[in-house]
């Protein structure tokens, strides 16, 4: 139980989670996703309640959904795309309503630090007439995570509050309040409500339009838009994190701060146009506010700089957009050093697609740690679209080859290789695979079970059979469900023998059919596990063999000859295996 009038330093997603467990929330459901998996992991903690990561973000909506019509209090999280996923289920229960509350935590990401794309959730939220609430800091999001609950009870629907990276990962002290426990709502069978087929779904149309119209009305009321007037020549309508920019660039001027934008409260824009000569808008990497004010009917004004259609925006960028000054960051230099990213340091993934650069494959590849295969030296991927992807553009690519004319002969002679990762193969590589059995497909398809969701944390998954509480569960064992499946070709494979990964390889080229590799590694994050490290002898041929497979450890001296870091080095010993002139020893070797 939580201590009553106390404070905590706390991150946007934890304060999601807290005001979560303080609403009474009883069951959270999520897939990690940067910017929002540190919700869901920190709702876990809480005593009382019950909190696992779903295989997908459909699943975990449809989870949460048979949850909310049971009468719990439930919570889903995931990242922007994510709700991509999950359309299906969200779009539909935006017509059944709920039961128990059912909250959203969509955590969306302006300037794409992790993401494929810069999508804003506002949109869905358009789409499907959810409501979405926009707090503007931690303490706002406990706030607004608990007033999304009552919501959602109040209006039957559930309620989507978005998040920013920049909020999602900010702290901020905020209040702590005790846990109101909630009884399961009573269930009561009504198949006009919860079962959408045509004619129910017809009248449960005509529900969700009106329940548009009502929170319209409780927007204009409610003290979560409020109108902060100051010099009334310029008046800002604003919302989320932007809204603390604003206030830093624009401390004179009247503010219209939106905490729910969708749908739009009209009159308390209307109020505040009355009040203000100029009337802007000022947002982030979309036009949704801006569009959704004009279409109301208000005329905007034009600030004198245009702000930039895409990436995060800043006070600097704001001041610069009114005219006010410069924004400082067009003076810098470039002085610091470059810092690409790279796979870590005996990452198992790298012999993979060391390999598949000089078997000069084409590799569609997945979202995951392994995109960065992608980048020089590996130069490996030529695509990275979606989760689950991956496979299917593999097999789209040889139906290209196969049915098209005109397919030059270079191209033709390429071994097409999907790539996925073991827990993108449990989200949505299952059923692409199954395309490619089903439609006898042909090509090779690469899975890299590392046993941990890497990128976004090291959390669990079916494959590994880890589970957010770590309740009792069940390991997926891939190369069985391949064979369930009729692939006809399954090797399992050590990723961090170069042997066996080129053996693998070269029978896989020469079976007829579709080949499924299982490459099967530990994370080197997860293991943590360093050996001796190795060395370089002064036999050093200059090939750089083994600089060219990326690791961070490896460099090279003035001359050419490779270096090997022993600070960074953990002793996987690729570099020795790739090595063609066997230069490259253990130290425990002597």
């Amino acid at each position: 139980m939580q201590v009553a009038d106390t404070k905590k330093l706390l991150s946007g997603n934890e304060a999601v989670a807290q005001g979560a467990y303080e609403a009474g929330c009883l069951v959270g459901v999520g897939y990690p996703g940067t910017p929002s998996t540190e919700t869901m992991e920190s709702f876990a903690k809480y005593d009382g309640v019950y909190a696992e990561w779903a295989p997908n973000e459909k699943v975990a909506m449809e989870v949460a959904g048979g949850a909310s019509m049971a009468g719990a209090r439930c919570l889903v999280a995931c990242k922007h795309v994510g709700v991509n996923v999950m359309a299906d289920p969200l779009y539909t229960l935006a017509y059944t309503g709920v039961n128990g509350g059912l909250v959203l935590l969509a955590a969306d990401d302006p300037g794409m630090f992790s993401s494929q794309n810069e999508q804003d959730t506002r949109f869905h939220a358009l789409g499907a007439r959810i409501p979405l609430l926009e707090p503007s800091n931690p303490a706002e999001a406990r706030d607004f995570a608990k007033l999304a609950f009552d919501l959602s009870e109040e209006f039957d629907i559930p309620v989507i509050v978005r998040s920013t990276v920049r909020m999602s990962h900010t702290k901020t002290m905020v209040e702590i309040g005790e846990r109101v426990e909630h009884d399961l709502k009573p269930y009561t069978k009504d198949p006009s409500k919860w079962v959408m087929m045509p004619a129910f779904a017809k009248k449960r149309r005509k529900v969700a339009d009106q329940r548009v119209r009502d929170l319209m009305d409780w927007g204009s009321k409610s003290d979560i838009v409020r109108a902060e007037y100051r010099d009334k020549k310029i008046g800002i309508i604003c919302a989320g994190v932007v809204y603390e920019h604003v206030r830093e660039a624009m401390p004179d001027a009247s503010v219209l701060k939106l905490g729910i934008t969708y749908p739009l409260p009209k009159a308390a824009i209307a109020s505040f146009a009355d009040e203000v000569e100029e009337l802007y808008v000022v947002e982030e990497a979309s036009n949704y506010l801006s569009s959704q004010v004009a279409a109301l009917g208000f005329t905007l004004n034009q600030t004198p700089n245009a702000i930039p259609p895409d990436d995060e925006i800043s006070p600097e960028i704001i001041r610069h957009a009114f005219g006010a000054d410069k924004p400082d960051f067009e003076t810098f230099d470039g002085a610091l050093p470059p810092r690409p990213p790279s796979l870590c340091a005996g990452c198992p993934h790298r012999l993979v697609f060391s390999e598949l650069n000089r078997m000069g494959a084409i590799v569609t590849g997945d979202i995951g740690c392994y995109t960065l295969g992608a980048l020089a030296p590996l130069s490996a991927l030529d695509s990275c679209v979606c989760m689950g992807a991956s496979l299917s553009m593999a097999h789209g690519v040889e139906l290209a080859r196969k049915f098209g004319s005109g397919v030059d002969e270079k191209f033709a002679k390429k071994p097409v290789v999907g790539v996925i990762g073991d827990s993108t193969f449990a989200h949505s590589g299952i059923t692409s695979l199954l395309g490619t059995v089903y439609n006898h497909g042909d090509g090779i398809l690469c899975i890299l079970d590392n046993r941990t969701t890497a990128m976004t944390g090291q959390q669990g998954n079916p494959v590994n059979g880890i589970t957010l509480q770590h309740r009792p569960s069940h390991e997926l064992d891939i190369v069985k469900l391949c064979e369930a499946m009729d692939v006809e070709d399954v090797q399992r494979v050590d990723s961090q023998d170069l042997k066996a990964v080129r053996e693998a390889f070269k029978h896989a080229r020469e079976f007829d059919g579709l080949s499924v590799i299982v490459f099967c590694s530990p994370c080197q994050l997860l293991i943590r596990k360093k050996e001796s490290p190795y060395v370089v002898s002064e036999d050093c041929r200059k090939c750089r063999s083994c600089i060219n497979i990326g690791c961070p450890a490896m460099g090279a001296d003035e001359e050419g000859r490779a270096l090997i870091n022993p600070t960074q080095c953990i002793g996987c010993g690729q570099c020795a295996q790739i090595c063609p002139f066997d230069c490259i020893k253990s130290t425990a070797e002597g």
